[in-house]
């Protein structure tokens, strides 16, 4: 029996629920100490490079950048809690509307996780000097990137164009196109 929905119980607790948590967390540390947040990011070849203060202007930055990231697990929860609730009865609709958002994440991911390696140039492989917020980063972008890449192969849910028309039920009257009176 084919997956009934396009967001299954895993994906929405991966996307609604984790996501959020982790940008949620890491905003919330990037308040409490931008400093350590900034320095911890990649490899320093030596302690007297690390910042004993930030510039205003990187402190900005931080702050706005944990921000945003914040903002997007924000939407996650949002967009997608909206979406199992008000369109239960049509998945290949939900598939769409969930497309569009995990289409921009999955590029974002992939920049990002492609960024990060480019960033740390010649430390890259050096994995023996990577920080625990280096590590951190990269091992928990994995665990969202690899399901968002199972989410887009179709892996354990309803693919209108694989599964076909659902079968689940009545389309609900909210969900009808609605005749034009004119």
């Amino acid at each position: 029996m084919p997956p009934k929905s396009p967001l299954p119980d895993f994906y929405y607790f991966c996307f609604a629920a984790y996501e959020p948590f982790l940008t949620t967390v890491g905003f919330l540390g990037a308040l409490a100490d931008p400093l350590n947040a900034h320095n911890s990011q990649a490899p320093w070849t030596d302690d007297v490079l690390a910042y004993k203060a930030l510039p205003v202007a990187t402190l900005v930055t931080i702050l706005q950048l944990a921000h945003v990231c914040a903002l997007l697990g924000c939407v996650n929860l949002f967009v997608l809690s909206a979406v199992r609730k008000h369109l239960s009865n049509s998945p290949a609709l939900q598939e769409k509307i969930v497309f569009s958002l995990m289409t921009p994440l999955l590029i974002g991911d992939l920049f990002h996780m492609s960024l990060t390696f480019w960033a740390l140039g010649e430390h890259r492989w050096d994995f023996q000097r990577w920080s625990p917020m280096l590590w951190t980063t990269v091992i928990l972008g994995f665990t969202l990137m690899i399901p968002r890449i199972c989410w887009h192969l179709g892996i354990g849910r309803y693919v209108d164009s694989r599964d076909g028309p659902f079968r689940g039920g009545s389309i609900s009257s909210d969900t009808k196109p609605k005749s034009i009176k004119g």
